[in-house]
C-alpha cells in the first residue's frame, strides 16, 4: 500500500534576538516533534522583522543564531526545510497579488497593528499594516495545509483563508485553505515579572523572561525573582494565581508532571523552594541544547549550507505556485 501523503505545515519565527523560554515551549519545542508526522517548512521571517528598524549586522548575526538554535532544538534538515524568508523571492512576488486581493477593511481590523504601533510610535510604517498580507503569502505560496497558531495569530490565519477563498472563487481553485494547528503542549508562557502578560524579550525588565542562552545562575536568579502572590500555596488557578500557575505550567513541561502532582509535591513547601525547583528543571533541560547550539553556531559553513539547501527546496515549491498564480491572473510569461 502506498504511503499516505503527509500534510504540509509552515511555521516561522523572527530572527530578532535569542529565543525566549516562551518561544521554545510554545513553538520551537513542538516543531521537532512534528517532523515525524508532517512535511515541515520552518522559516526565519527576516522580512517581517523589518517592520521594526534593525541594525543590519545584528540582523544577519541573529539570523544565523536563530538557525543554529532551531537545529540545536531538534529540527532535522534532512526531514524539514529550514530557510530564510528573504532568500525565497516568491514570498514577496506573491505578496503583491495577495495585497490586490485583500480588502482594506480586513487589514484595518488587525489588532497587532494597533499593538505594534503603540510599542513603536516613532516608526509606524506601512509594513506594520501590510505585513499580514505578506504573512498570508508565506502560507499560501506553499499550499500549507496546517499552520501552528497562537491566539495572537488567529486573525492572520483568517485573512489567509479569506484571501485564498476570494482568489479561488475569482480565478478557479488554486490555493489550499489553511487550518490552524494547536499542539497539546503549545502553552502560552507568561512574563515572570507580570504574569498576566505574555513572556517577551522586548520587555524592558530583563527579569521577566528567560533566554535560551541564559546560564544556570541567571536562570535561577530570574526564577527567584518571579512574581507569585501572598497566598503561599502552590495551586493551579490561572485567574486567581497567575504567577504560581505560570510557574506550574513551566514545571509541567519539563517534568511531565500533571498539575495535581505538582500541587502534592509542593504541598507545605514555600514559594522560594518551589521557584528554585522550577528554575533548576529549566536549567537542566536547556543545558544540552545550549551545548549543541554552541557547537553548531561555531560551524558557519554548516549553518549556511543548511539555509542554502532549505531556500533551494522552498523555492522549488514556491516558484511553481507563483507561476501558476501569475498565469491565472493574466500576467504575460515568456
Amino acid at each position: 500500500m502506498a504511503e499516505q501523503k503527509r500534510k504540509r505545515i509552515l511555521s516561522g519565527i523572527q530572527p530578532t534576538g535569542t529565543f525566549t523560554l516562551g518561544n521554545y515551549i510554545g513553538a520551537v519545542r513542538n516543531w521537532a516533534k512534528l517532523q515525524d508526522d508532517f512535511e515541515c517548512l520552518y522559516m526565519l521571517a527576516d522580512l517581517h522583522a523589518l517592520t521594526v528598524r534593525q541594525v543590519p549586522a545584528e540582523l544577519r548575526r541573529h539570523t544565523r543564531e536563530a538557525a543554529a538554535m532551531l537545529l540545536a532544538a531538534g529540527i532535522d534538515p534532512s526531514q524539514s526545510l529550514v530557510f530564510v524568508q528573504s532568500q525565497v523571492p516568491a514570498h514577496t512576488q506573491l505578496g503583491w497579488v495577495i495585497t490586490c486581493n485583500s480588502q482594506f477593511g480586513e487589514l484595518s481590523r488587525m489588532t497587532q497593528f494597533k499593538d505594534k504601533s503603540a510599542k513603536h510610535p516613532d516608526n509606524i510604517n506601512g509594513g506594520l499594516r501590510s505585513y499580514p498580507r505578506l504573512l498570508a503569502a508565506d502560507i499560501l505560496v506553499y499550499l500549507a495545509e496546517l499552520v501552528p497558531v497562537g491566539q495572537d495569530q488567529t486573525q492572520h490565519l483568517e485573512l489567509a483563508r479569506n484571501v485564498a477563498q476570494r482568489f479561488n472563487n475569482a480565478y478557479s481553485p488554486t490555493f489550499t485553505l489553511p487550518e490552524g494547528y494547536i499542539t497539546k503542549e503549545g502553552a502560552k508562557i507568561m512574563s515572570l515579572a507580570e504574569p498576566t502578560r505574555k513572556m517577551s524579550k522586548s520587555d524592558t525588565n530583563q527579569n521577566s523572561y528567560i533566554l535560551m542562552t541564559d546560564d544556570t545562575d541567571t536562570i535561577l536568579r530570574k526564577f527567584k525573582r518571579a512574581v507569585t502572590d501572598s497566598d503561599g500555596v502552590v495551586r493551579y488557578d490561572p485567574a486567581a494565581k497567575p504567577g504560581v500557575s505560570n510557574l506550574m505550567c513551566i514545571y509541567n513541561v519539563f517534568t511531565g508532571k500533571a498539575m495535581d502532582e505538582i500541587e502534592r509535591e509542593f504541598d507545605g513547601v514555600g514559594y522560594g523552594d518551589f521557584k528554585l525547583a522550577v528554575g533548576q528543571a529549566v536549567a537542566d533541560a536547556l543545558a544540552p541544547i545550549q551545548g549543541e547550539y554552541a557547537r553548531i553556531l561555531a560551524d558557519t559553513a554548516y549553518v549556511d549550507g543548511v539555509l542554502r539547501q532549505g531556500a533551494e527546496g522552498a523555492s522549488r515549491l514556491a516558484n511553481r505556485m507563483v507561476e501558476k498564480v501569475y498565469r491565472k491572473i493574466g500576467l504575460l510569461q515568456l
